[in-house]
Order: C-alpha cells, then structure tokens, then sequence
C-alpha cells in the first residue's frame, strides 16, 4: 500500500481530514514503535509497506529507548501529545491506523506487531484496539 493511500484510508476511517490524518498516523506509528520490545527484530517498520518506512522514521522520531509498560490510555496520552490533538480524535486515529495497517500487511505481520507491544500491567497489550477496527 503507498503512502498517501494508506493516510486516505486512515482518514476514511477514523472520519478525520486527510492532512490531521497524517499527522495522527505518523505519532501513531512512531508511538507503536517507542512501545515495541525485542530490539530490531521486532522494529514494526520492517513489516510496513516500505513507503511507510520513512514516515515511521520521520525526523521527529525520538531516539530509541528501552519501551516503558504502560497501559492503552499512556498509549492514546502519547499519540495524542505528538499530534497535538485530543484524546478524541487521538483513539478515532489509532483505531484507524491499526484497522489500516491490518488491511496493508498479512495476518502474520500484523500478529507479530501486536505480540512485539509492551503489555500493560495487568497484561493487556497497548494499545487496545477498538472492537471496531474488527468490522
């Protein structure tokens, strides 16, 4: 999937304008990628389309750290502080990023992004997706 149909998609889901579905994409991403564990074989941009790469590597993107276990609602505080949003529009985006990435990689893929997520404390990977995404 190429980029700019993978923010079009983001925006048709989450019902967000393309340009604020962009940046919401891109802190979701970067986020997702803050919050993996294992090191580089685990780095979620190597199971991205390759346009998305670099947007997941954008120049923003904060130096690599040890991934901090923090629960779905840190995870959407995070997006939502990159994008500059609220948390509202922050889980309409995340929702839509992760029902898009779904789509844009193979089953396995996707299974192998989720299970590289730190687990929040009482287990649960972050972040939660919406039961929507599903549909």
């Amino acid at each position: 999937m190429r980029f700019p149909r993978f923010i079009d998609a983001v925006s048709r889901r989450s019902g967000l304008p393309t340009e604020q579905a962009g940046v919401v994409a891109r802190a979701v991403l970067q986020t997702m990628a803050e919050r993996v564990t294992g090191g580089a074989n685990h780095d979620p941009a190597g199971q991205l389309p390759d346009e998305l790469d670099p947007y997941l590597r954008g120049p923003d993107r904060a130096p690599a750290a040890p991934p901090a276990a923090a629960g779905p609602a840190e995870f959407l505080r995070r997006v939502a502080n990159r994008a500059g949003v609220d948390e509202a529009t922050a889980r309409a985006g995340t929702g839509a990023v992760f029902a898009t990435l779904r789509e844009a990689v193979t089953v396995r893929e996707f299974q192998q992004m989720v299970d590289a997520l730190t687990r929040d404390q009482e287990g649960g990977v972050s972040p939660a997706v919406p039961p929507s995404v599903g549909d």
